[in-house]
Parts: structure tokens; C-alpha cells; sequence
């Protein structure tokens, strides 16, 4: 089986049933993997904070929402996830390419990997980063968790997770 069909396996099997994203070369498998499904109604997102008000809204009308999106959108979306996902106490699993760390091509996205974890953790939201293949083994608990707490939740996923940028 592979990543991106055991990742999205572990979304249904938890009643996620909504999911907005965006475009992301890393978790482009995943993408693809969730629109063959017809168990989750995905609608893709221009920005990460828009992506975030269509999960509430989702949220609001009875589903289980998720977003997948890259860490160099986090600073965009810190009101968004402490004004309204937080406030209201609302459950997001955050499936997040973690770009920015080291063999990373594009010198652009170093900069945000330097602060994603620090403004993670200054929201007070749970951090898990996967780093090989085997660590998606905890998605299932985790998803679990971010519904049994109602609270947001970030999943890293470096580039050794979905097997390097190319050259290694």
C-alpha cells in the first residue's frame, strides 16, 4: 500500500469527510489519493486561511474537516487559527509539507521552516513531525486525538517522508 493511500485510509477510517487543500508538489499524491474517493468531498483552496474558514464551515454543518497545505503559509494563518478554529474550539487535523530544512532547493521556503515549530507551539497547538514512512503509523492516534480534544492539530512531513527532493 502506499503513503498517500494509507494517509488518506486513516482519514476516512476517522470520519473525515471534508477536506480542502492546497497545491503542494510533496503532498500531491495525497491530493490525487482524495479526489478518487467518493467518502470525502474535497474542494480546493486558493490560501490556507480560506481553507481554514471552509473547514469550520464544514465543521459547523456536521462534518469532519482536514487541510493539507505547506508550513510556509502558517503565518497567514495565525489569526484564523486562534480567532476562530481555537476560540470555537474546533477539531483540524493540518497535514503539512514541512519545506524548508536541510537539501531543501528552493532558498525561499528556509526562512518560514525556521519558525513554523515556534509559532506552532506559541498557539499552543500539538506538533507532530513525521520523518520516514513508518511514523505515519501514528496518524490514525493522532486524528483520533485531535477529534477526542476538540483542537487544531499539525502533522510536519519533511521531504525524507515522501522520499527526498529527487537527488537523494
Amino acid at each position: 500500500m502506499s503513503i498517500h493511500t494509507k494517509i488518506v485510509d486513516d482519514l476516512v477510517a476517522n470520519d473525515i469527510s471534508f477536506v480542502t487543500t492546497v497545491p503542494c508538489k510533496q503532498l500531491a499524491g495525497v491530493i490525487d489519493e482524495i479526489d478518487a474517493r467518493s467518502e470525502i468531498y474535497h474542494i480546493p483552496s486558493n490560501k490556507e486561511d480560506e481553507g481554514m474558514g471552509l473547514c469550520a464551515g464544514a465543521f459547523m454543518g456536521g462534518k469532519r474537516p482536514a487541510i493539507i497545505m505547506q508550513n510556509t503559509a502558517i503565518g497567514v494563518t495565525i489569526n484564523t487559527l486562534a480567532t476562530l478554529t481555537q476560540f470555537y474550539r474546533m477539531p483540524l487535523p493540518m497535514l503539512i509539507s514541512y519545506r524548508g530544512e536541510l537539501r531543501e532547493p528552493v532558498a525561499c521556503q528556509v526562512e518560514m521552516a525556521v519558525h513554523t515549530k515556534a509559532l506552532l507551539n506559541q498557539l499552543n497547538i500539538p506538533t507532530y513531525h513525521f520523518h520516514k514512512e513508518s511514523d505515519a503509523n501514528e496518524l490514525d492516534a493522532i486524528l483520533k486525538y485531535t477529534f477526542m480534544c476538540n483542537k487544531p492539530v499539525a502533522i510536519l512531513t519533511d521531504a525524507s517522508f515522501w522520499g527526498g527532493y529527487g537527488d537523494q
